[in-house]
């Protein structure tokens, strides 16, 4: 859920990640309250412009975020009253008596009484420390039976005089191997203001960002941007561009039967949780957001 801004503003905000939300009947009642809040708030509003290629699910609802999905997460985290400390890179985690002590990459650790850790399984698996020791075989191998998707994005920001003419405000592409969806981001959010340029989002294939992951992203932009041209011939220049290569983009399949999250210690407690543990969408995250909830005032409590 990440939002993108261009660097002199002139343009609007581009979502980079998910594009908009789609809920099922099951979810809508299930997570209604979170869904009454995000619309009484504005953070999300119908989705009613054209996307050519959308499928649309029987009696499914799709949402989009008029300033940028990174204000839902922005949103919740409002709400918490949690002091948050960003740009922190954890590289270890280490066990100490009834703590934990997490490493950073920027150097020096901190205490900890309970740990969660949601990013994806991979990075996971890759921390330094007593981890590797502390999983039974039956949750490494779980862990281990986790995929993902991997793919690029662009963000391309034009100058206010730029307007353009597409009938669609986001189109899935079929007759690409490189592209599988364009958007222009802010006619998709009704994000339009005066004075303000549309911003154009691409999302590469799923083969393709398989095909390229290991390359430089130098090297992957000016093959997505070709084939942009050949698919909207006669784009103006962008302003400024920005290319973002997801790893990890959706999970493709998760752990076994979506426990929501995976308790790997109950003293001093260690949690796993994310779409890893549920699936790769706005609900699923709210499914593992409210197992780990669990699992935290269990043992907290």
């Amino acid at each position: 859920m990440s939002t993108s801004r261009s660097p002199d503003a002139s343009s609007h905000s581009a979502d980079l990640g998910a594009q908009y939300i789609t809920a099922t009947p099951t979810y809508a009642r299930s997570h209604h309250s979170f869904y009454s809040e995000l619309l009484s708030a504005g953070i999300l509003q119908p989705l009613d412009c054209p996307i050519e290629g959308l499928k649309h699910k029987e009696d499914s609802e799709n949402y989009v975020t008029p300033l940028g999905v990174s204000s839902l997460v922005k949103h919740f985290l409002s709400q918490s009253g949690a002091d948050l400390q960003l740009e922190h890179h954890m590289t270890g985690l280490y066990r100490r008596g009834a703590s934990w002590v997490v490493e950073r990459k920027e150097g020096g650790s901190e205490t900890f009484d309970a740990v969660v850790l949601t990013m994806p399984v991979p990075q996971i698996l890759q921390l330094q420390g007593d981890l590797g020791q502390l999983l039974s075989v039956q949750q490494r191998h779980q862990l281990d039976t986790v995929l993902y998707s991997s793919r690029f994005a662009v963000a391309l920001f034009y100058s206010p005089d730029v307007v353009f003419s597409f009938s669609w405000a986001a189109k899935y592409v079929n007759d690409s191997r490189c592209i599988r969806y364009i958007a222009v981001d802010n006619r998709k959010r009704h994000a339009d203001a005066p004075g303000v340029g549309p911003s154009l989002v691409v999302h590469t294939s799923v083969p393709f960002g398989l095909e390229h992951l290991e390359r430089d992203k130098e090297d992957v932009q000016p093959l997505v941007l070709q084939e942009l041209d050949r698919l909207l011939p006669g784009l103006p220049q962008p302003i400024s561009i920005k290319f973002q290569k997801w790893r990890y983009s959706q999970v493709q399949t998760s752990v076994p039967d979506c426990p929501g999250h995976m308790t790997v210690l109950q003293q001093p407690l260690l949690v796993f949780g994310g779409d890893a543990f549920s699936h790769s969408n706005f609900d699923g995250c709210v499914e593992s957001a409210l197992s780990v909830l669990s699992a935290l005032k269990a043992s907290l409590g």
